[in-house]
């Protein structure tokens, strides 16, 4: 049985010593076999924990690919602006 858990914004209005220890957490957990949906703005984070990055505006899906595609080379202009 997969277990599947969604999170938002897990490390917003954290000190930084504690944004690193809850995606150390995060990072642990998906090892172990958990899917996650994760809603964040750690591109970092995104980058190197995803297998597949979605960007929304409004509500809606602009842009979804592997987080190196969309992050290293977005195909639409309102990622490109929202990421730099």
């Amino acid at each position: 049985m997969s277990v599947v858990a969604a999170v938002d914004e897990p490390t917003s209005a954290l000190d930084p010593e504690l944004v690193a220890e809850v995606l150390t957490v995060m990072k642990e957990i998906a090892d172990e076999g958990m899917t996650m949906v994760i809603v964040t703005h750690e591109f970092s984070f995104a980058a190197d924990f995803s297998h597949r990055v979605i960007f929304l505006d409004s509500g809606s899906v602009v842009e979804e690919g592997p987080p190196a595609q969309l992050f290293k080379d977005p195909v639409h202009d309102r990622t490109r602006r929202f990421i730099s």
